[in-house]
């Protein structure tokens, strides 16, 4: 681990998060919504927004998942990170979060609810990047990939499957 990463985990008081990578949630909105009237597929009292930090550093991915939220990612420091994205009609989309605009990076980056979507860095090294979510993320919607489903649905992006599960 390098000086760094170790250094962001300690003070930003990271932890491991299921997809790989560390996080923490910074920020959860106490405006609430009622999701069975507004937005059926959010059961219940939710909340209307949150944000995380989360870290990537060297070969570690962010497995594919999906959540029934829009995302929104922030880069902050770092090396480029590739956020790849499977839209629900099997077009791949990868987005290269980082400073570099010249280059094409972008510093933000928008996951539409129900695609699957992970990320790995483009060169190694780390990356700090924030996840803003509406409405509020809750572990109930997400839901993890499975490498043969996802390989049955999409054979053409094997690769990346592979890579990402």
């Amino acid at each position: 681990m390098i000086p760094r990463v170790h250094e962001l985990i300690t003070t930003l008081d990271l932890s491991p998060h299921p997809e790989g990578g560390y996080y923490r949630e910074t920020y959860k909105s106490d405006l609430f919504f009622d999701a069975d009237k507004e937005a059926p597929s959010f059961p219940g009292r939710r909340s209307c927004g949150a944000a995380i930090y989360f870290l990537l550093e060297g070969k570690d991915v962010s497995r594919l998942h999906r959540i029934k939220a829009d995302e929104l990612w922030h880069f902050y420091e770092g090396s480029p990170l590739t956020v790849h994205v499977i839209h629900p009609d099997g077009t791949l989309e990868d987005i290269c979060l980082g400073p570099d605009t010249a280059r094409g990076e972008t510093f933000q980056a928008l996951v539409t609810a129900g695609c699957w979507f992970g990320a790995s860095l483009a060169k190694g090294g780390h990356a700090l990047v924030g996840c803003t979510t509406h409405p509020g993320f809750e572990f109930q919607d997400f839901e993890m990939g499975e490498r043969e489903e996802l390989l049955k649905q999409w054979p053409q992006h094997e690769a990346l499957i592979k890579k990402l599960t």
